[in-house]
């Protein structure tokens, strides 16, 4: 057994963030070398791993929902400052900058987290059961939140462009804090059970599922640890950012590439928490990190940038283009498929990782 400074956390998952945050120091605004990009990569793995397994610790004692619910909180509120910061001081190079973010998350975790957790989880276990009701619901919010976040600014006729007005903006923020605020109450509070993982009908480690809850203590130390985790992650990222950026335009590829890879890489925790649900037959917990985070991603991003906006200079563009539409209606159209049944299967599961990856190359190859 792993030997441990505090009763439960092996010593690693204790080195582990204050080393990364120490390596984010070292890294910050600085012109990476060989050597310091080595580093950055190292220290962005290992924060990530760590990251993880401090959720599971948190969720173990807290229970389900709540644990999904505190790490998508906890990457979505880092990402979203991150994202304010960036367009502070991004000038107009950063008008779009929310919109392909937050487009970039509704992708990933809506057919990359939720597409990998499905063929994993199918591959060992050939057929995995969820709720109906609890996945069908948070799909009919995010569909709602997106449509009329994102897509409506296309449309709108106030302003110029794919933009809000100043009161459609504050608008569409107090609706998405609103809905995204029900759904957290629904999940948490009055339909809890809804989002509970279906018993499996075998059990492969009776020791793990079994195993007692850790102390309110070590559930605290973990918390601390995670947000000192997910602001590596998101630091590290944004470090590594000036890099791939150069790289993007030296292959003559969009900068937008630029913004999903960002994305991919925070969303790197959710991601492994997902995959290591659906490999131990907990597939909820898998839709509930992958839907909870596009939740959390949409419901707080846009009140946040609505309420920066009123000391950022510049245009702020939220509607999505013609290409970006069509890949979201197929994803809702997908999905509502792939959650109508309550069973999914290896051929689901491949079918968004295509969808996924039509996104990426869409991205690179527009």
């Amino acid at each position: 057994m792993t030997e441990t400074v505090v009763h439960g956390l092996p010593r690693w998952s204790l080195a582990v963030p204050p080393l990364a945050l120490v390596v984010l120091v070292l890294s910050w605004g600085r012109d990476l070398n060989v050597f310091l990009l080595i580093l950055v990569c190292a220290g962005l793995g290992a924060a990530v791993i760590a990251a993880v397994h401090h959720a599971e610790v948190v969720a173990h004692r807290v229970g389900e929902p709540f644990g999904t619910l505190i790490l998508a909180l906890a990457v979505t509120i880092i990402e979203v400052a991150l994202i304010v910061t960036l367009m502070a001081s991004g000038g107009d190079k950063a008008a779009s900058l929310a919109r392909d973010t937050v487009f970039a998350a509704v992708m990933i975790t809506c057919n990359g987290i939720l597409g990998l957790a499905l063929v994993v989880g199918s591959l060992r276990h050939k057929t995995q059961a969820f709720r109906v009701h609890a996945s069908g619901s948070a799909l009919a919010v995010m569909t709602a939140l997106v449509t009329l976040s994102l897509v409506l600014p296309t449309f709108t006729t106030s302003t110029p462009g794919a933009t809000f007005s100043s009161a459609q903006l504050a608008f569409a923020g107090v609706t998405s804090l609103v809905m995204y605020g029900v759904f957290v109450f629904v999940q948490t509070i009055r339909h809890r059970d809804y989002f509970l993982p279906v018993p499996a009908e075998e059990v492969e480690d009776p020791d793990e599922v079994h195993a007692p809850a850790p102390s309110a203590r070590v559930a605290l130390v973990s918390l601390g640890l995670l947000f000192a985790c997910l602001i590596a992650v998101v630091g590290l990222a944004k470090t590594v950012s000036p890099k791939l950026e150069s790289a993007v335009e030296s292959a003559g590829a969009p900068l937008a590439v630029v913004g999903v890879v960002i994305a991919l890489l925070v969303l790197l925790p959710e991601t492994v928490a997902a995959v290591r649900a659906a490999l131990r037959d907990r597939l909820q917990t898998s839709l509930n990190l992958a839907l909870g985070s596009a939740l959390a991603s949409i419901g707080l991003t846009i009140p946040a940038i609505a309420i920066a906006s009123i000391w950022l200079d510049g245009p702020l563009v939220l509607g999505l283009g013609s290409k970006e539409l069509v890949l979201f209606i197929l994803t809702v159209v997908v999905s509502m498929l792939t959650l109508a049944t309550g069973r999914a299967t290896l051929l689901q599961g491949a079918v968004h990782l295509m969808i996924f990856g039509s996104f990426l190359f869409l991205t690179v190859s527009p």
